[in-house]
């Protein structure tokens, strides 16, 4: 199979954002619905669920948007554009990165960046301006291919309890 370039969503934030989660690039069946996460054994939507005390999962994708906006949670991906194969960030190839600089100087509130992966980590922190009063941390990825498992990832994501209130 041929890679194909894809392009990431638009980032899903509000003036008022206090946590962003950064993810690599939407897999092919979150590109084939235009929702973030799409796919069933992704994590994600439990995971930041658990962590605003919020049954995201079983929501429906516009209202888990509005959900995040309410508790100060914006979305985006770390990579514009790349070519891939298939799903997993392994197979990323000749991507852009996004101008994520630009859009953490248009987020005032701002006060804790979180990477939802190693490759999102990777790539993000070097895309990031220095910062001082907003802290950055590395999550484990919420994909099935991390077969860390739900719990380990948890308490890994519950780090994320108290950025949006501060």
């Amino acid at each position: 199979m041929p890679a194909i370039r894809h392009a990431s969503f638009a980032p899903q934030v509000a003036p008022d954002t206090r946590l962003l989660i950064l993810g690599s690039l939407p897999g092919a069946r979150s590109l084939a619905e235009r929702q973030y996460y799409a796919h069933p054994t992704n994590q994600f939507w439990r995971l930041v669920g658990a962590v605003i005390g919020e049954p995201l999962a079983m929501m429906p994708y516009d209202d888990r948007l509005a959900r995040l906006r309410a508790a100060k949670i914006g979305l985006w991906d770390v990579i514009r554009t790349a070519e891939r194969r298939s799903s997993s960030d392994s197979e990323i190839r000749a991507f852009e990165a996004q101008d994520l600089a630009s859009l953490v100087a248009t987020l005032p509130k701002l006060s804790m960046i979180a990477f939802n992966g190693g490759t999102a980590a990777a790539i993000g922190r070097r895309q990031l301006p220095p910062l001082q009063s907003i802290a950055v941390i590395d999550l484990p990825s919420s994909s099935a291919a991390n077969t860390s498992g739900y719990a380990a990832k948890l308490e890994e994501w519950l780090r994320l309890r108290d950025a949006p209130a501060q």
